[in-house]
């Protein structure tokens, strides 16, 4: 089974308290290595950090954000309204979340940018990433009770398949990776550095290489014509 090591999509943090916590070790873990050891690790971080160094002072957090009793906030991270960033998540320094969108169980990395109405669940960002409006990251697949996920998420890769280990992992997104609107990815999804994903991309178990342009089905067959003008020129 081809290997997936976080190292070659995203960047550990450089910058705060999280670079001597477990994060700092980021990019050394293999994949499902790491989704099996995440609550752990939260914790471990959320010990050494202490509370006091868990949201950074230098932080915006809007009056109306709801933020969990578990996330870790870095410095200069801005929260807009009516977003909630739930259980288990990392906010690294300078990332922005946009406009009511929900964060769970996921990790942003520095510098990344949510724009309006983003979910993202159980799901590692890069650095520097940019999700535009209504950007879907689903963490489970289809079963006959989805509040209980019994299937475990398995990816396709250039070598066959890839096990997760676990019923909930949404998508690794590389460092510098770009999407329009509109776009729905995952359950189980690795998508490399400096990609650029257009509107109305639905995305699924796979992995995806480096410095890839990913485009929906018919997305150049747009028809253009020109109206019959009624004003006077």
């Amino acid at each position: 089974m081809e290997r997936i090591i976080l190292g070659d999509y995203v960047t550990a943090p450089t910058e705060g308290a999280l670079t001597a916590s477990v994060y700092g070790g980021l990019e050394k873990f293999e994949l499902a290595a790491f989704l099996a050891q995440w609550k752990g690790l939260q914790r471990e971080a959320l010990v050494a950090l202490g509370e006091e160094q868990r949201i950074h002072p230098s932080a915006f957090i809007h009056p109306t954000a709801i933020i969990g009793d578990d996330v870790i906030i870095g410095p200069d991270v801005k929260v807009h309204e009516f977003t909630t960033v739930r259980k288990g998540s990392v906010l690294c320094a300078g990332a922005q979340v946009g406009f009511n969108c929900e964060v769970t169980a996921a990790f942003v990395g520095e510098g990344a940018v949510l724009g309006h109405r983003i979910g993202v669940n159980r799901t590692i960002l890069g650095a520097r990433t940019h999700l535009s409006a209504n950007v879907t990251v689903a963490a489970i697949n289809m079963t006959t009770d989805m509040r209980k996920p019994d299937r475990e998420v398995i990816m396709r890769t250039g070598n066959g398949l890839y096990r997760s280990g676990t019923t909930q992992f949404g998508a690794v997104i590389g460092d510098d990776t770009q999407t329009g609107n509109n776009i729905s990815i995952g359950p189980g999804v690795a998508i490399g550095r400096r990609c650029q994903i257009t509107s109305g991309v639905t995305l699924a178990i796979r992995t995806v290489p480096e410095d890839c342009t990913i485009t929906a089905p018919h997305a150049t067959e747009a028809s253009i014509r020109r109206r019959r003008s009624t004003f006077p020129h």
